[in-house]
Parts: structure tokens; C-alpha cells; sequence
């Protein structure tokens, strides 16, 4: 849950949570094209950008958390990354992704450079452009790829079934707070898949236990998280703008990115009976969510306002002394 170290390297803002070997990280030494640099992030010792056009080298990940010769779903960095979530209470942790998740899509810390190379104010109108494409794959990159970390974490590196439902309790209460505490809609999307996942959902005695031994958290999931998810999808509901950090974009950034999978099951605007009409009220939304950027990064400001995600974890460790 370690935020972002620098927002100078494009697409690698992604935070932790974005995969080191990902495709969409492959250079690009076609040095025939004309040099078109629209990203407004880039730099000419790297070349980084937000646009397929231009045919510079990308810069590639490296987590602070892996070593560089890290192994596939290596025992060691899974139980480490489950020790960070059962040590952290589940509102900082919303707030560690809300944070990572607003710097990647440039809702804040947008600097007048940022938006003149942009040619838009805010994260939220250029994801709708043509030459935002970089950043859409990129949302979508680390919506999968915080789903199945979130899974593995329960699938690769708990031992007990009580362990398990105690690690699926915990990230209940961190989709919980980014949906209401935070209104970080593509958090709790995030978390929402990961929960949703086949390989989660069929661990019946797991969810046996979780209902057994965290009544509440079962509940709240059965009967609140998983409605409103499903009525996001269906553009049924959202969340009030007074209370939104990051919009639910998901609809939209699959709609426009096809070729990018985002789930194994069929998605509600794919669906032949309700299609035409999902599909319609997402376009719809995008066109507010586009003129909204400053509305979000207000409210994202002011839910994180003081926060300061090393800090937070030093202080749980070690609580600083408060003066007399």
C-alpha cells in the first residue's frame, strides 16, 4: 500500500499494484513515426507518455516491496503483503488507495504544466479523449491487477480457514470505507472483483466461517456492497457528487477499451436485453463525469486532507507522543 514515489514517470504512477511485466508496458523502436508527444508527464530522458503515437522506450515498474529477481506468486512477498493488511485499519488503507488511485488518474496533484501538456484541467476529460488511451489501459491494468493481488492474498497465503475469513472480513471493511468514507468508486470496484472472483466465491466453508464468526461483515456485503455494485453496473445508482472522489469509470473505460478483458463474466451493457440502454446512460455519464474534475479533486483533497501514508503506518508501530 505504498503511494506512488513520483509522478514522473507516466504510466508508472500505477502505484504497487501495477504489473511489472505487463504488456502494456512493451517499448516501442519503430523510429519511423514523427515524434508526437502528447503526454503530459513525459520527460525527454525517458520518453514516457500517454499516447500510442509516440515511439519512444517506456520506462518499466519496479515495486519497492519485490526484489528484482522476484518468483510468481512467491510465498514470501504474499505473506508480507497479507501482514500489511491485517496490520492496517481498514480506513487508512482506503485512503492509501484512494490517494494512489487519484495521482494515477491525475485527479490530484495536477500541476498547470500537467494540464497545458493535457490541453484539459483534469484526469477525468482526458481519459474520455482519444489520446488518453494509455491512461484507460492503464486503469484498467490496475483494477485487475488489485483484484487478483487482493485474491491471491486469500487464495495463496492463508493457512486456516478462520485466517481466511478474517482476511475477507478485513477487505469487506476496506470496500466498505472507500465506498462511503472515501467515495473512491474505482477502489471499491477494485475490491468488489476480487471478492467476486470464481476461485473466491466457491470457498464455501470460508464464507461459512465469515458468516459464523463476523456476522456483521457478512451481512453488510450480502445485503449493501453487492446491490450497489450491481446497480452501479446496471446505471441504476451512484454515488452522491458531493461525496465522490474518483466517478465509477469502469463501464466507460471498457466500453471504449474492448480488446482489454476486465472480468470473466458478462458485463451488464454487453447483455442483448439491457445493452442499448446501459450503455447509453454510461456515455451519458461520462459526459458529466468529464466536467466534474474539479468537483473531485476538491473532495478527494478535502478526504485527505493531513494524510500522510508512511506516517500513518510508523505511528501504528510506534504512536508519536502527543505535548502536554
Amino acid at each position: 500500500m505504498v503511494s506512488p514515489p513520483s509522478l514522473s514517470r507516466g504510466s508508472e504512477t500505477a502505484g504497487t499494484l501495477l504489473s511489472p511485466n505487463s504488456t502494456l508496458n512493451t517499448p516501442c523502436n519503430d523510429r519511423s513515426q514523427p515524434h508526437l508527444n502528447l503526454d503530459p508527464l513525459s520527460t525527454d530522458e525517458d520518453g514516457s507518455c500517454y499516447t500510442e503515437l509516440y515511439p519512444g522506450p517506456r520506462a518499466t515498474y519496479q515495486s519497492p516491496l519485490m526484489p528484482k529477481e522476484n518468483k510468481p506468486l512467491e510465498v514470501g512477498i504474499l505473506r508480507r503483503v497479507k501482514e500489511l493488511l491485517s496490520e492496517v485499519d481498514p480506513r487508512t488503507a482506503a485512503k492509501h488507495i484512494t490517494k494512489a488511485d487519484c495521482m494515477v488518474a491525475r485527479i490530484l496533484e495536477v500541476t498547470p504544466e500537467v494540464q497545458r501538456m493535457m490541453g484539459v484541467s483534469s484526469g477525468m476529460e482526458f481519459l474520455t479523449l482519444p489520446h488518453g488511451q494509455q491512461m484507460r489501459l492503464d486503469l484498467l491494468e490496475r483494477l485487475q491487477t488489485m483484484s487478483i493481488m487482493l485474491a491471491v492474498d486469500v487464495l495463496g497465503c492463508t493457512g486456516t480457514t478462520e485466517e481466511r475469513a478474517g482476511l475477507l472480513h478485513k477487505i469487506i471493511q476496506i470496500a466498505a470505507e472507500l465506498k462511503s468514507t472515501m467515495g473512491n468508486m474505482f477502489g471499491f470496484t477494485a475490491v468488489m472483483r476480487a471478492l467476486e472472483l470464481p476461485q473466491v466465491c466457491r470457498l464455501e466453508q470460508t464464507w461459512t466461517v465469515l458468516r459464523q464468526r463476523h456476522t456483521e461483515g457478512a451481512i453488510l456485503y450480502e445485503k449493501t456492497l453487492r446491490p450497489f455494485m450491481k446497480s452501479l453496473n446496471d446505471g441504476r445508482e451512484s454515488c452522491p457528487l458531493s461525496n465522490t472522489s474518483f466517478p465509477h469509470v469502469l463501464p466507460l473505460l471498457s466500453l471504449l477499451e474492448k480488446s482489454m478483458a476486465v472480468g470473466e463474466g458478462t458485463e451488464p451493457w454487453e447483455v442483448a436485453e439491457a445493452g442499448v440502454d446501459v450503455v447509453m446512460f454510461h456515455l451519458g455519464a461520462a459526459r458529466t463525469i468529464a466536467q466534474l474534475g474539479g468537483i473531485y479533486r476538491s473532495n478527494a483533497e478535502s478526504k485527505l486532507q493531513g494524510f500522510q501514508g508512511l506516517t500513518a503506518l510508523s505511528n501504528r508501530l510506534e504512536p508519536p507522543v502527543r505535548p502536554r
